[in-house]
């Protein structure tokens, strides 16, 4: 009867007399998507606040984490922000005590961003935290189920990045 009633209101037709698109937001992927990240987001926000590191921080002191002495430019890649974003962003957290921006010896165009000893000592716990969240979101999720997710979300992103090629 479900399927029924979906195929009929697929083809109702709209004022102008052509057919009515319906897409509901449980078959949109990109809504799925974008509502699981704000969920993760929020309570993401709420557990670092008291460490005084912003969301916007913490995309940074991810991926410092995992390769420190980045140049401004490959942060900016790497995190997915335009550069003006990310200069604004690397001065909060230089007046935050987070990183410090040092002239490349060899380009003094070239400015890499490392992480300062505080940055460091907050890895592990906030690592930790984030790492809560995860579990928290995947409970009673099987782990076939959840590597499946991962390989479907990484192809959506691989498609959606060729589309954008």
């Amino acid at each position: 009867m479900q399927e029924r009633r979906s195929a009929a209101s697929r083809s109702a037709r709209n004022t102008t007399g052509a057919p009515k698109v319906e897409f509901p937001l449980a078959e949109s992927s990109g809504f799925l998507v974008r509502d699981a990240n704000r969920a993760f987001q929020r309570l993401l926000e709420k557990r670092i606040a008291p460490y005084g590191v912003s969301r916007g921080q913490w995309y940074f002191l991810r991926v410092l984490w995992a390769e420190d002495g980045l140049s401004q430019r490959e942060l900016s890649a790497r995190v997915g922000t335009m550069e003006p974003t990310t200069v604004i962003a690397l001065r909060s957290m230089e007046r935050s005590g987070l990183v410090r921006r040092v002239r490349s010896r060899d380009d003094r165009r070239r400015a890499q961003v490392w992480l300062t000893p505080k940055a460091q000592r907050l890895r592990d716990e906030l690592l930790a935290l984030a790492r809560g969240i995860t579990d928290a979101a995947e409970a009673g999720i099987g782990r076939d189920e959840l590597a499946l997710f991962r390989r479907v979300i990484r192809r959506m992103t691989e498609n959606l990045d060729r589309i954008e090629a």
